[in-house]
């Protein structure tokens, strides 16, 4: 009984791990603020062309995509910008 308990919680977190991986809250196509953190972020940081953890981003596109979904709906200001405030930095630690 505690084998099978256990193997249906490894099963279940493996299941949710492969659906969260780069399809939680996905950005709209042409999303003015997500293309200009893109845009921000490759001319003033290094390394963001190169594979991202999360299979089939950049590095770039995997920050700017937790930045757009990390901060309230009503923000409209520069992603990148604001990831470099203190609110910021506490989410760009996730």
């Amino acid at each position: 009984m505690i084998i099978k308990t256990t193997m249906a919680a490894v099963l279940l977190a493996a299941a949710n791990m492969v659906l969260a991986a780069g399809s939680y809250n996905d950005v709209p196509p042409n999303d003015c603020q997500y293309n200009d953190c893109l845009i921000f972020s490759l001319k003033n940081y290094e390394g963001g062309d190169e594979p991202s953890p999360i299979r089939g981003q950049t590095k770039v596109q995997a920050f700017c995509e937790c930045l757009w979904n990390e901060t309230p709906d009503d923000f409209r200001g520069n992603l990148a910008k604001f990831a470099e405030s203190a609110k910021g930095k506490k989410i760009s630690r996730i």
